[in-house]
């Protein structure tokens, strides 16, 4: 069966790491190249986090930075929750690779053309290089075989009451893909806080002989920290895997298409993902939204790819 081809557009971040190194191992996906996005931390920090990512992980995939601030918003960034550098809790190497010296967005362009039909653009963090891609090249809009994003939220938020923080660090941008006319597939928080990994399950992950996966599971035990930190909560949500396992096992989730909209203007309600829950509007639905997951298999999942690793 045929690699299904993805262009991975992150912020690495601790969970960003999990889903980039479960993307990379798993045999049914072709991770053609990575592209950094400032969100979690600074567009330097989240390309320099993605090529250690790659060194460590062995993996011959083309990193190729992307936009370093939102279209229009002031700059946010998240070391509240992933430190200072985007990936804190355990001493990591720098880097000896190299980023590719050509934009993200014409990446993907050159990509999609050489695939047309088969590419599924993946971003799990801050919606700004895809709707620069949409902007750039509108002609290429209908040869993206999908967009898998992790953002917003049906019932609440995370960075505001009712905003999550990847649709709330770039709404225009989040605004321009939902309304782009592409596949769209949804992870909002709704399903990703039920995709929770527990300290159990983190020491076991630090076990792991590998040396990456055994430090991802000491950086998950920094991330489950600054969760219940921030949130007191127990258990680490996995927010961005939730994208490649979809790809990998879709029927680990369960769906409702929905109409979506963020908001631009509101004074509380700025970087909200408005989902036409009850189907009121009449118009058609222009994204599909997990609603739940199979958790333990989603763990067990996670595992078994890891497990690839030597």
């Amino acid at each position: 069966m045929a690699r299904r081809k993805i262009i991975l557009d992150c912020d690495p971040g601790h969970d960003d790491a999990v889903a980039l190194l479960l993307a990379g191992a798993h045999p049914s996906l072709e991770m053609l190249g990575i592209t950094p996005v400032a969100g979690n931390s600074y567009v330097e920090n989240t390309t320099r986090n993605a090529l250690i990512l790659t060194e460590m992980a062995d993996l011959d995939v083309p990193v190729i930075p992307g936009a370093g601030k939102p279209l229009l918003r002031a700059q946010i960034v998240a070391p509240n929750i992933h430190g200072e550098s985007g990936l804190e809790g355990v001493p990591l190497p720098s880097p000896t690779r190299k980023p590719l010296a050509m934009k993200a967005i014409d990446f993907m362009a050159e990509q999609i053309q050489k695939f047309p039909g088969e590419v599924t653009l993946v971003p799990i963090g801050p919606l700004t290089n895809i709707a620069h891609f949409v902007l750039h090249y509108p002609e290429l809009l209908g040869n993206v075989q999908e967009v898998v994003i992790m953002g917003g939220g049906i019932h609440f938020g995370n960075t505001t009451p009712v905003a999550e923080f990847n649709i709330f660090a770039d709404p225009e941008a989040a605004q321009i893909v939902f309304q782009s006319g592409m596949p769209l597939t949804v992870m909002p928080l709704d399903v990703t806080h039920q995709a929770k990994i527990f300290l159990g399950e983190i020491k076991k992950m630090e076990a792991f002989s590998s040396e990456i996966i055994s430090k991802m599971g000491t950086l998950l035990g920094f991330f489950h920290q600054t969760y219940y930190d921030v949130f007191h909560i127990e258990g680490a949500p996995l927010h961005d895997p939730c994208t490649i396992a979809y790809l990998i096992e879709p029927e680990l989730f369960g769906f409702e298409d929905y109409v979506a909209n963020v908001e631009l203007h509101g004074t509380h309600t700025y970087g909200q993902t408005v989902v036409d829950y009850w189907h009121l509007s009449g118009k058609a639905p222009n994204s599909r939204w997990a609603k739940s997951i199979d958790r333990e298999r989603y763990i067990q999942l996670i595992f078994e790819t890891f497990s690839r690793y030597a």
